[in-house]
């Protein structure tokens, strides 16, 4: 579409590209200026795509180390339970109440490292609801308390954070 000076651009894109070169602009001078602005953005986006990939690299880099190293502070608060495990080892001649008070200690130890980590003991006291997400009943019994409830636990589940790390063995009542 050839356009004489006197008429007005149809396309506002024109319009816009034409008041911007001004009258006295020659085509070349346009293309030069296009040229520059084109190697601006050409710039601008390869700057852009390098920052991206950088940020991608690193964010990878990040979760690898995570992956690594997330089990780091649990091992490093079991460290305690190990030092008194071995320290009881290291007495010859302990007499049973020794062993048993460095017993209690330890397992003391033991608990506040799993309760530091966010690991919780599931033990239902008996009458409680069976609940299947978290118990697993091993027996039904006849019982003298409601159906489908807890009569007993064998072994004590664990929760981290809400998720079940292994279900606690109970046995259930059976219904009457």
């Amino acid at each position: 579409m050839n356009q004489s000076p006197d008429t007005e651009p149809q396309n506002p894109a024109d319009a816009a590209a034409q008041a911007a070169a001004g009258p006295e602009t020659t085509p070349e001078q346009q293309l030069a200026e296009l040229q520059a602005r084109h190697a601006e953005v050409s710039d601008a986006f390869l700057r852009a795509k390098a920052e991206v990939e950088n940020v991608r690299r690193r964010a990878e880099e990040d979760v690898a180390k995570a992956r690594k190293f997330a089990i780091e502070g649990f091992a490093e608060s079991l460290l305690p339970v190990r030092d008194s495990l071995e320290a009881a080892l290291a007495i010859p001649n302990a007499t049973p109440e020794q062993m048993l008070e460095g017993v209690h200690a330890t397992l003391r130890q033991l608990t506040q490292a799993l309760e530091r980590n966010k690991v919780v003991a599931i033990a239902p006291p008996a009458g409680t609801r069976f609940d299947p997400h978290q118990h697993q009943a091993i027996s039904v019994v006849p019982a003298e308390q409601e159906a489908n409830t807890v009569v007993a636990v064998l072994q004590k589940g664990y929760l981290i954070s809400d998720r079940v790390l292994r279900p606690a063995l109970v046995t259930v009542a059976a219904p009457k």
